[in-house]
């Protein structure tokens, strides 16, 4: 803290320090087994940004990698597992398509869990560079040990 004086009077002011990209590197894993997909997403895009954290800046990456195990064993509530659709796009006339969520899980069920936490994560270059952090797993392994993940608690 510092002081100025202005006008006569005496003035504290602080200095606002900002988190660079200097931060260390640490790495979570999340096993999705039983939990439903909304919930789900929004703690990994939560850790993702770094929220969680004391020291977030929202224009900086904080750091936080994510690798999700157990993504086929994700679950819905309410009749989304027949309602629930997956659009995309091949850039031709016609090239439409669409899936069910039934669909989606038996053809890649980690692009769901990647499509919700996408759309919770900022519509810019940071949005980008984090979903690239993000990585998801069907089965229960990952080759991420050598990281020494800690464990996070949904």
């Amino acid at each position: 803290m510092r002081e100025e004086v202005v006008e006569g009077k005496i003035m504290l002011a602080m200095k606002t320090s900002f988190v660079g990209s200097d931060t260390d590197i640490k790495w979570c894993v999340v096993d999705a087994n039983g939990k439903v997909l909304g919930r789900l997403a929004t703690q990994i895009a939560m850790t993702l940004r770094g929220k969680h954290h004391p020291t977030f800046t929202p224009h900086a990456d904080m750091g936080y990698r994510v690798a999700v195990i157990n993504a086929e064993k994700i679950v819905v509530t309410g009749n989304k597992v027949t309602d629930k659709t997956y659009f995309r796009y091949s850039g031709y006339p016609g090239g439409g398509k669409v899936r069910t969520f039934e669909e989606q899980m038996q053809i890649k069920p980690e692009e769901i869990l990647r499509h919700a936490v996408k759309g919770m994560l900022p519509k810019n270059r940071l949005g980008r560079k984090l979903i690239k952090k993000l990585k998801i797993y069907a089965g229960p392994n990952h080759p991420h040990q050598a990281q020494h993940p800690e464990v996070l608690e949904v």
